[in-house]
């Protein structure tokens, strides 16, 4: 317990201790204006106390409805001209609301929040956070929100993460394409499945050369490369490995091939397998069906 805080302690327990004293006594020992009233010491003790933190905030109360006005006050120690922050925060964990506010010269500030709109449509607890500069100048409280919408955390199973790829590889629709270039940048990429084709998108601040090596499972069959959608014939292919010599300025080249893998890969091809011999059955069923027994 620092020093501030002890004080504050001692001016309560004062208090509390000379209204104890007998009136009499009193009035001949204490002139009745030095006599602090119980509410006149708690005032004086949260005053030390707030002086104590960097920055202190609370509400009005600490349960709501959807459909009530939030009332946040609070106090820095020491004004230096910066805006309080205020950041509230659902149960979802998501942001509601964030907002900036003037501190006053004594070192208040307050504002009012409306808990009426769609994002405070949760029940359970929000968070207010406020900060006032710097994160060791931080403070929050927490409010609970009631007849609403009931929140139920989602178990559901995440979804698979994006393949990272290396340093010496381009990503283009989930794919790791090895490649190599000079006098320019690669800044993306993606698979054109309706022309066969690897599009790529370059920064090219000087003449310069693109290697490309997609796997056959990638791309198969290259035949033809466009620079900036105009057919190129500075382009060496020796089978899936592709060289071409770019000028200064170009954006975009385009490799085609017979084949490109398609978005949704194997599984894709497994699908539309399985529905081509559903047809081919059913086909043949109601072939059957219509034949005439004798």
């Amino acid at each position: 317990m620092n020093s501030r805080t002890s004080f504050a302690l001692l001016v309560v327990l004062t208090a509390v201790g000379t209204l104890t004293i007998s009136s009499a006594y009193a009035d001949e020992h204490y002139p009745p204006a030095l006599v602090p009233s119980i509410e006149d010491a708690r005032a004086m003790a949260n005053q030390f106390l707030l002086e104590d933190l960097p920055v202190s905030v609370w509400t009005d109360k600490t349960d709501y409805g959807h459909n009530d006005m939030i009332m946040v006050k609070g106090q820095v120690a020491h004004v230096s001209g910066y805006p309080i922050t205020v950041t509230v925060v659902s149960p979802l964990n998501s942001l509601v609301t964030i907002d900036q506010l003037t501190v006053a010269a004594d070192g208040s500030f307050e504002t009012t929040l409306n808990t009426a709109g769609a994002l405070w449509k949760y029940d359970g607890t929000y968070t207010i956070k406020v900060n006032y500069g710097s994160p060791e100048k931080s403070n929050k409280v927490k409010v609970e929100l009631t007849g609403g919408v009931a929140f139920t955390p989602s178990f559901s199973t995440p979804t698979k993460p994006d393949k990272i790829c290396s340093s010496n590889e381009i990503s283009a629709s989930g794919q790791c394409i090895p490649y190599s270039i000079s006098g320019g940048t690669v800044t993306s990429a993606t698979l054109n499945t309706d022309d066969n084709s690897i599009i790529i998108n370059i920064n090219a601040e000087d003449d310069g050369i693109l290697t490309v090596t997609p796997s056959k499972t990638v791309q198969d069959g290259i035949f033809m490369v466009l620079v900036d959608g105009e057919e190129w014939d500075d382009v060496e292919i020796v089978a899936n490995k592709v060289t071409v010599m770019f000028p200064a300025g170009a954006e975009q080249i385009e490799i085609i091939g017979t084949f490109v893998i398609p978005e949704f890969g194997t599984i894709a091809a497994m699908i539309l397998a399985v529905a081509i011999i559903s047809i081919i059955a059913i086909s043949a069923k109601s072939r059957l069906s219509i034949i005439p027994r004798y």
